[in-house]
């Protein structure tokens, strides 16, 4: 079953590589804090690097001032998450989040099997707005398309 608003975020651990690889559960990231996390299929896949990161880069400033924080997830490794920030100049503060095994996307019902393009279980394209843990907005991307998990979108969305 898919989350909706009004639910709470199941519990989970991400990696993220900071002075080795560090686990981040599902409290670390959102437990009393306002946060917007957008989900992408994979780092370094083209719409993924060259719209969805790009945007929230270049919006970071506009949530941070609203006292949300951003969070970027990806089926991948905490190596190649880490690797994809530092290429694409990802702001300070903006964690970027390794759910390697899926295990958070196939909680949230989001989960997207891309076997036929050789690239296993991966997320669906969304991105979520969540105060205190408790999801108030979703949107989820019909699969292939790009619009309503934009930067531009969330912030829309929660003014």
């Amino acid at each position: 079953m898919t989350i909706q608003v009004g639910d709470r975020l199941p519990n989970a651990t991400f990696a993220v590589l900071h002075d080795g690889v560090q686990q981040l559960t599902t409290d670390d990231v959102f437990k009393g804090k306002k946060v917007v996390l957008f989900a992408v299929p994979g780092a370094f896949t083209p719409t993924c690097s060259e719209r969805h990161l790009p945007g929230y880069i270049e919006h970071y400033a506009d949530f941070r001032k609203r006292g949300i924080d951003v969070a970027c997830m990806a089926v991948n490794d905490a190596f190649v998450m880490k690797a994809w920030a530092e290429h694409r100049g990802v702001p300070e503060g903006m964690l970027m989040l390794a759910d390697g095994n899926g295990d958070f996307s196939k909680a949230l019902g989001l989960e997207s099997d891309s076997s036929k393009y050789g690239m296993g279980m991966r997320s669906k394209r969304f991105a979520l707005y969540a105060d205190d843990g408790v999801v108030k907005v979703l949107h989820v991307e019909a699969p292939g398309e790009f619009r309503v998990s934009s930067a531009e979108a969330m912030l829309a969305a929660i003014s």
